[in-house]
């Protein structure tokens, strides 16, 4: 898979660096469908590129970062902006692949929420309202990204991932929020798993992906 860009001019590659230019896959306003943030109005911007890997990954077309156009981060704040959004949500892909200095940088001068979705296999780069920790089993989050994690979101898609939620959640503040999410293509079989270990360990809640349920992006 190729998930970093190569091949680029030396201006393109220091814009890059800087996190000036970054590979925009797709950038729209809606309503933040899952975890703590769950009904609020939010703009996303998914940044492409991932080596993460996750088999049930939804969004696949993400993983290769040569095939979205690498777009300056001035305009996509200019695009943030006519939405009079209240917040920005930074996904990917994994998009702390890339440094996320500049974008933050620049919404809070606009004075708008910044809240970022990682696996947090990567540095954290950005200065972030909300940072949703959600860890992966094939490429683990560096250490100080657990402690940086205001939410912690474990997709389920089966009974072991259960005791995986318990090791990761170790790991985190004892401030941080906990939520078990049914991974899509298994809710059926999954959500009365969910609801049953929520009501045996209620430090957990549930996630669940409702933008999905009402067919919004």
């Amino acid at each position: 898979m190729n998930y970093k860009l190569s091949g680029l001019s030396p201006d393109k590659k220091t814009l890059l660096d800087e996190g000036k230019l970054l590979p925009l896959m797709e950038e729209f306003y809606t309503i933040q469908g899952e975890g703590f943030n769950t009904g609020k109005a939010s703009y996303f911007i998914r940044i492409g590129g991932c080596d993460v890997g996750c088999h049930w990954c939804d969004v696949k077309e993400s993983w290769d970062a040569s095939i979205h156009p690498l777009t300056p981060t001035e305009l996509i704040v200019e695009h943030v902006m006519v939405s009079k959004t209240p917040a920005v949500v930074v996904t990917g892909g994994e998009p702390l692949i890339y440094n996320l200095t500049y974008l933050t940088a620049l919404l809070k001068k606009q004075h708008i929420k910044t809240y970022i979705e990682t696996s947090g296999a990567y540095s954290l780069s950005g200065d972030w309202d909300w940072i949703c920790l959600s860890p992966k089993k094939t490429m683990l989050p560096q250490q100080e990204n657990y402690l940086a994690a205001h939410e912690l979101k474990i997709i389920v898609f089966n009974k072991h991932d259960f005791v995986w939620a318990e090791e990761q959640a170790n790991q985190v503040s004892e401030n941080c929020y906990l939520y078990l999410q049914p991974e899509w293509s298994k809710r059926h079989e999954i959500t009365p798993l969910i609801v049953e270990y929520v009501k045996q360990h209620p430090r957990w809640m549930i996630s669940l992906q409702t933008h999905k349920y009402i067919d919004i992006p």
